[in-house]
């Protein structure tokens, strides 16, 4: 009773949980440009192959051609990811930027900027729903955990898909094509998010029942908007090229950086039998939203962590697409009343 009292005291002052999280956002800054290494150090890193990337746009080379020659189950590190991150590379490159070195450094503010927004909305969307606290255990919980120090180490480019999905799921349902559209920004960034997408259908079905078909195909249409229009060159440049690549993770062989197997290798399945495992978990997930048995936040780590703990594909840079959820999953056990279920995907 009194550690509830001294919660909702702390809830009251509205200027202190804002300090804390601005001196929590001032030392996640401070520590997070210390681990920024040498450019040379991490020329092996995902980074430098976009930046690859966009080097061959420039210079008139498709970079989803390269898998034509070959297996579809070797990685020979191939353009995976939709345009968006390699046009966004011939840009910075294009406006001056085009030594590695300096074309990182760009690159690293932003995403620093989107590791610090992640950690905002987690605040964020504590602290408007009387939980300030938590929010400043998940700012912190985000901003100085091993993996999102890793990752901010090597450079990788997870933070800022990252963040559109979060702040896709924030607009949510007030916002909802808006929402629609930054979620299908995430994707063209990098589609680790694709998992979520049935997530959003069935929310889309739940949020209008006087039209479902009409929102849904509504739904559809944004969230695709962005990876259709930023693959239409590339589609027309190489059509077979482009289909490959992006498909190319769904065949590859399976690999990881911890040497801990899923189901699928150890029972030696091939590629068809391999994604069952995970795609019926998924579907259980997906299940679950659908019944309004769990909201938003708990319904995506439950996905993001099937797809963590279940995909053939494990890099290291994977682990932080489930970690904000954890403490958002948390506070929804606080919002959740009984007769408010109907509302599951409510800010």
């Amino acid at each position: 009773m009194l550690n509830h009292k001294i919660i909702k005291k702390i809830n009251k002052l509205q200027w202190l949980p804002i300090t804390v999280f601005f001196l929590i956002a001032i030392a996640g800054l401070l520590v997070h440009t210390t681990l920024w290494e040498d450019a040379e150090k991490i020329t092996g890193q995902d980074v430098y192959y976009t930046y690859l990337e966009g080097k061959r746009i420039i210079t008139g080379e498709n970079p989803y051609a390269r898998i034509l020659e070959g297996n579809m189950r070797e990685n020979d590190k191939y353009a995976t990811y939709f345009p968006l991150a390699y046009l966004l590379s011939s840009l910075t490159q294009l406006l001056g930027f085009e030594y590695f070195s300096s074309w990182l450094l760009v690159w690293r503010v932003a995403f620093l900027a989107a590791n610090l927004g992640i950690a905002y909305l987690i605040f964020q969307t504590s602290k408007t729903r009387d939980q300030s606290l938590l929010g400043i255990f998940g700012a912190l919980f985000w901003l100085f955990n091993r993996w999102t120090l890793h990752v901010t180490s090597i450079s990788h480019l997870d933070f800022i898909p990252l963040f559109l999905l979060l702040l896709s799921l924030y607009l949510l349902p007030r916002r909802f094509y808006l929402a629609c559209m930054v979620f299908g920004l995430s994707l063209a960034f990098k589609q680790i998010a694709i998992f979520a997408l049935p997530l959003y259908l069935i929310w889309s079905w739940q949020t209008n029942h006087q039209n479902r078909f009409r929102h849904l195909f509504i739904t559809i249409s944004l969230i695709s908007a962005g990876p259709f229009i930023v693959s239409i060159p590339f589609l027309i440049w190489n059509f077979e090229g482009f289909v490959r690549s992006i498909l190319f993770s769904v065949t590859r062989i399976p690999l990881d950086h911890f040497g801990a197997p899923t189901v699928d290798t150890l029972l030696d399945f091939n590629v068809i039998w391999a994604k069952v495992p995970m795609l019926v978990l998924l579907g259980l997930a997906y299940l679950l939203g659908l019944a309004k048995r769990v909201p938003k936040y708990a319904s995506s780590l439950l996905v993001m962590a099937v797809f963590f703990g279940f995909n053939s594909v494990l890099f290291r840079q994977y682990v932080i697409w489930f970690m904000p959820f954890i403490p958002l999953a948390v506070l929804e056990i606080f919002s959740i009343d009984e007769k408010t279920t109907n509302r599951i995907i409510g800010n």
